[in-house]
This record gives structure tokens, C-alpha cells and sequence, in this order.
């Protein structure tokens, strides 16, 4: 059981597995079939709760996606299968500490709490198709950012 590899999905897995014409949805669905079958384990960033809903709620689709039905998408598939992760006010306060040191700013905060939450999640693997983000936050370790194809 020690060898199920701890995976931690960026959002942008999350939403490309639960919209079936995201352009990358059946690269995404395999991973979270992963999880349901117990290969790998799941874990989220608890703000990648908020952020799921928000960009469900919001996808230019016809028909769109209602409120409902993106609750029921994250409950389903993170809060039944996965281990959302929360940081504390002192992660935070690190977190834009290590953003000022590396002279980071806008939108990479973003990426920055969902690194900061994999790593309080021990995760082996931060999954994503945005690889370049995650890299620039730790350019010393890409082996950590796995980004599927």
C-alpha cells in the first residue's frame, strides 16, 4: 500500500477532468480514474475548492454549468476521494515572504499557495498542466511538477 504515489492536482487537473470539452479532459479523467481506483492518492489546495467553483460556474458553455452542479462535481470528486489541504496564517505569511525574496509578483500568488499547500501535503507529485508557473516558484526541483500529456 506504501506505493501509491501522493498526488497533489492544481486546479487546472481538476477542471480539465470534470468538463468533458476541456481540450485536455480525457489526459485529466485518467488521473482522477487513478485515484478512484486507489492507485494514487488526491490531494487539494483548500482554495482550489473556491477556485473550481468559480471557474465552473463561469466556462463559456452551453448549457453552463450551474451552481449545483459544480457542487456536486467537487463533492463528488475531491471532497469524497481527496485530502484538501489548509493553510495556516503563518504559511501565508511565508508565502509572500519567499514571493518578495524571489521578486515574484500578480497572479503567481496563486500557484505559490497551492505549492505551499502540496508540500504541507507531502505530496510526492504536483500535478498540472501548467507547469511553467510552478517552476518558476522552484526552478531547483522540477522534478516535483509532473504535467501529463
Amino acid at each position: 500500500m506504501n506505493n501509491i504515489m501522493r498526488l497533489f492536482f492544481d486546479t487546472s487537473m481538476l477542471i480539465a477532468g470534470f468538463v468533458a470539452s476541456h481540450p485536455r479532459h480525457a489526459v485529466a479523467l485518467e488521473w482522477l480514474k487513478r485515484v478512484k481506483k486507489k492507485e494514487h492518492s488526491l490531494h487539494v489546495a483548500g482554495h482550489s475548492l473556491a477556485e473550481c467553483f468559480a471557474v465552473l460556474t463561469r466556462l463559456p458553455l452551453s448549457p453552463k454549468i450551474s451552481p449545483q452542479t459544480a457542487h456536486y462535481l467537487i463533492k463528488e470528486n475531491i471532497e469524497k476521494l481527496g485530502d484538501i489541504i489548509v493553510l495556516s496564517v503563518s504559511d501565508y505569511k511565508k508565502i509572500l515572504l519567499e514571493l518578495t525574496e524571489l521578486g515574484l509578483s500578480g497572479g503567481i500568488i496563486y500557484d505559490a499557495i497551492l505549492l505551499k499547500s502540496a508540500k504541507k501535503a507531502k505530496a510526492h507529485k504536483i500535478l498540472t498542466f501548467n507547469a511553467r508557473d510552478f517552476e518558476r516558484l522552484i526552478p531547483q526541483d522540477t522534478t516535483f511538477i509532473l504535467s501529463p500529456h
